[in-house]
C-alpha cells in the first residue's frame, strides 16, 4: 500500500477513537467510531484476496448494523428526555438497545459470531488492530453509560461471553480463530465487571491489549498462522517460543505471571459485591479457555526432538521485522503482577 495512503488511514483510525473519547455528545461519538470503521476496511481489504474482501464485508455490515442501533437508540433518548448527553441516557430503552449496539461493535456474545470469521481472513498485523485498538472507542462509551446500565443484561453478556469464548476456541486449529474466542472471553470479563468497578475493567483492558499484542507479534515473527506450523517454530527461535509459552499461560490467567492479576482482583470484586455464583462461573469457564492455551503451548514446546514431527520443515530466513515492541509487550504480558498493590491503590 502506498505509504501516504497508510499514514492517511492510520491517522483517521486515531482520529476517529480519539473523537470518540473526546466526546461528550451522541452525535460525536458516533462520529467518531463510523471514522475508525471506514478508516480500517481499506486495511483490512488491501490484500485483494477473495477471503479479506469477505472479512471486510462482514465487518463492515456488523459495524453498520451497529452504528445504525446507535443512532437510533441515541435519537430516542433525545426525544423522550430531550438529552443528547452520553451520561444522561435515561430512557430504558434506549439504554438496552444502546447496550446491545456496543456488544456487538467489540464482539461480546451472543452477538460475537462476526468477530472469529473476520479475523481469520485478515491478516496478522491488521487482525493486531481490530483486536486491540478498534476496542477502545465502544469501551469509552461503555465506561460512560456503565452506572446506567440493566445490571442482569451486563452480567448475562459477561457470563455468555466467557463461556462461549472457552468453549468456542476448544476445537480450532486456526491460529486467528483461537484468539478471536480468546478476545470474546476477555470481553467477558471486563464486561461483567464494569458496573461495580470501571477502573478495574480498564485496567483489564490495558492488560488484554498488551498480551494480545506479545501474542499477534510472536506469531507475525514466525510467520504461524496454524497450530501446526507452531510445531515448526522451537527449533528456529528457541527463546521467542519459550517468551511465547509464558504469554499465552499469562493470557489464560496462571499465577505468577501478568494475566493473573485481573482475573484475582475482578472475582474479588465480584465476591464483595455478593455474587459469588456468579464468581464460581467465571472462574471454572476460564478453564475452558484455558485448555486452548495449554493446547498451543504444548504445540510449541513439547512436540520437539525426539517426537516425530509430521510437518514439512520450512525455510530459515532471517527475519527482517523489528522486535522492539514485542519485547515491551512481552514484558509488560509477564511482569506486572508483583506490582498488583500499587494498581489496586490506582483502580480504587
Amino acid at each position: 500500500m502506498n505509504p501516504y495512503v497508510l499514514a492517511i488511514l492510520l491517522s483517521s483510525l486515531g482520529i476517529g477513537t480519539t473523537l470518540t473519547f473526546a466526546s461528550s455528545h451522541w452525535l460525536l461519538a458516533w462520529m467518531g467510531l463510523e471514522i475508525s470503521t471506514l478508516a480500517i476496511i481499506p486495511l483490512m481489504a488491501q490484500q485483494h484476496h477473495p477471503r479479506a474482501v469477505e472479512a471486510t464485508t462482514k465487518y463492515f455490515l456488523t459495524q453498520a448494523t451497529a452504528a445504525a442501533m446507535i443512532l437510533f437508540a441515541s435519537t430516542t433518548n433525545a426525544w423522550t428526555t430531550g438529552e443528547w448527553n452520553i451520561q444522561e441516557m435515561s430512557n430504558p430503552t434506549a439504554l438496552v438497545l444502546i447496550t446491545m449496539a456496543l456488544a456487538l461493535k467489540i464482539g461480546l456474545a451472543p452477538v460475537h459470531y462476526w468477530l472469529p470469521e473476520v479475523l481469520q481472513g485478515l491478516n496478522l498485523t491488521t487482525g493486531l488492530i481490530l483486536s486491540t485498538w478498534q476496542k477502545l472507542a465502544p469501551f469509552a462509551l461503555i465506561y460512560q453509560i456503565s452506572p446506567m446500565m440493566n445490571p442482569t443484561l451486563v452480567i448475562t453478556l459477561g457470563l455468555a461471553s466467557t463461556i462461549i469464548g472457552g468453549w468456542g476456541g476448544l476445537n480450532q486449529t486456526q491460529l486467528r480463530k483461537i484468539l478471536a474466542y480468546s478476545s470474546i472471553a476477555h470481553l467477558g470479563w471486563m464486561m461483567i465487571v464494569m458496573q461495580y468497578s470501571p477502573n478495574l475493567a480498564i485496567l483489564n483492558l490495558i492488560l488484554y491489549i498488551a498480551m494480545t499484542t506479545a501474542t499477534f507479534l510472536t506469531f507475525k515473527n514466525v510467520t504461524s498462522t496454524k497450530l501446526s506450523t507452531l510445531t515448526l517454530t522451537w527449533s528456529k527461535t528457541p527463546m521467542m517460543t519459550t517468551m511465547a509459552m509464558m504469554t499465552l499461560l499469562s493470557l489464560g490467567g496462571l499465577p505468577p505471571l501478568t494475566g493473573f492479576m485481573p482475573k484475582w482482583l475482578i472475582l474479588q470484586e465480584l465476591t464483595k459485591q455478593n455474587l459469588p455464583l456468579t464468581a464460581s462461573i467465571m472462574a471454572l469457564a476460564a478453564l475452558l479457555s484455558l485448555f486452548f492455551y495449554l493446547r498451543m503451548c504444548y504445540a510449541m514446546t513439547l512436540t520437539i526432538a525426539p517426537n516425530t514431527n509430521n510437518n514439512a520443515s520450512t525455510w530459515r530466513q532471517k527475519s527482517s521485522q523489528t522486535t522492539m515492541t514485542l519485547s515491551i509487550a512481552t514484558t509488560l504480558a509477564l511482569t506486572l503482577l508483583p506490582i498488583t498493590p500499587a494498581i489496586m491503590a490506582l483502580t480504587t
